[in-house]
């Protein structure tokens, strides 16, 4: 029994021969694709595309209504137009605040103090941190350090202000909330004036105006003392306070 021999392998040196598993193959199906891409360039160039190329003609600006062709019609509908402006124009006006009002920009951490569009005063302030306190004991109470946006108004001013500590004070300061309202009372942190708004919340001075600008407050806004000069020598009780 002769033993099993493997497939014949041609002498080293020899080229493969140019047949199904020569380089013969590659070849000839490139040339075939060429063919192929040039007879389908041939064939659209004959169909062509179906576009039509036209030089570019720029159009009229289109407008939501058309205007009446005649021309008593084009005057009524103008006569129209005009009144609805007139009152868009009253109404903006009536929403306007009178006087002097305070605006404040809370991403910026500015005060601005206004007269119609005169900005009297520019102020840097600082606002609401947004932080989260939360009670490890009792009640377990949360208290969020924002300050409030929308419109307000003054409500009361006060010359050298006391500051009557809320519950949130003492347990920022891990000290016990006392029973004796006296024993709330702290005096200067407020500043020489403070101007209420409501809900707890006041202009007011502060001891720290190396933090003015930055937004580190319990919620109430801190001007320094030269610009709280200012904002109180122009406030009054039921002036805007817009907070954005």
């Amino acid at each position: 029994m002769e033993p099993a021999r493997g497939p014949l392998l041609p002498p080293r040196g020899t080229p493969p021969a140019a047949g199904r598993f020569g380089p013969a193959r590659p070849r000839a199906r490139a040339a075939r694709l060429a063919l192929g891409a040039l007879g389908l360039a041939l064939l659209l160039l004959a169909a062509g595309t179906g576009y039509r190329y036209e030089p570019y003609a720029p159009q009229p600006p289109a407008f939501s209504g058309d205007a009446p062709a005649d021309a008593r019609a084009r005057e009524q509908q103008t006569a129209r137009l005009n009144a609805r402006r007139r009152d868009l124009a009253a109404r903006l006006a009536a929403a306007a605040p009178r006087g002097v009002y305070i605006v404040i920009d809370q991403t910026q951490n500015r005060l601005y103090l206004r007269r119609g569009d005169e900005t009297l005063l520019q102020a840097v302030c600082s606002t609401g941190s947004g932080m989260v306190l939360r009670e490890s004991t009792g009640k377990k109470r949360q208290w969020v350090f924002d300050s409030p946006r929308g419109r307000f108004e003054v409500r009361s001013m006060h010359k050298d202000p006391v500051w009557a500590k809320p519950d949130w004070a003492f347990v920022e300061e891990s000290q016990p909330i006392p029973r004796n309202p006296k024993d709330r009372l702290e005096y200067g942190s407020l500043g020489e004036y403070a101007l209420r708004f409501g809900d707890g919340f006041m202009i007011h001075g502060t001891l720290y105006e190396r933090l003015l600008g930055r937004a580190v407050s319990h919620g109430c806004i801190r001007v320094g003392r030269e610009d709280l000069r200012v904002v109180w020598a122009n406030a009054r009780v039921g002036m805007p306070i817009f907070i954005y």
